[in-house]
């Protein structure tokens, strides 16, 4: 049986930018509750990313998460005592969060840099098709690209 569908909390939009993507962005960013360090992060990185692209912030940020989302992910499904992977549509919501996770996952990974310099070269990598973010997704849409067989098994 599925879960019912929990009423979602509704992000109030960020001061700076009016974006509701930004607050989204400093929530995941944000560890033990310190959401000042985590604003200083994202709207630095916003910022000079900004400069570097010579394109709104917004509109950057847009791009990376457009480049950065995956359009299909893998569900495992069981069926007659096996085991498939079954490629999946994926929801713009699920799109936009996965993309977000991985950016920053990808971000804070790397080592030896300062977090804003990491989602700044982050942010510009998934701009350009290029990164750890956009690698993910290559290799989802490959894995899922090489089980479309068992696509039949999808509800």
């Amino acid at each position: 049986m599925r879960r019912k569908i929990t009423n979602r909390k509704t992000v109030e939009p960020d001061i700076t930018h009016n974006s509701v993507l930004v607050a989204k962005i400093i929530s995941q960013v944000m560890r033990s509750g310190k959401k000042s360090v985590a604003e200083k992060i994202v709207y630095g990185a916003l910022q000079k990313a900004e400069e570097q692209l010579k394109k709104p912030a917004l509109e950057v940020l847009d791009l990376a998460i457009e480049n950065a989302g995956p359009k299909l992910e893998l569900k495992s499904r069981r069926i007659g005592g096996a085991n498939y992977q079954v490629p999946y549509e994926v929801t713009p919501e699920r799109r936009l969060t996965l993309a977000l996770r991985w950016i920053i996952g990808a971000a804070r990974s790397g080592k030896g840099k300062p977090m804003e310099t990491k989602l700044l070269d982050e942010l510009v990598n998934a701009v350009n098709n290029t990164g750890v973010a956009v690698k993910k997704k290559m290799d989802m849409h490959r894995m899922a690209d090489a089980n479309k067989a068992f696509a039949h098994f999808a509800w």
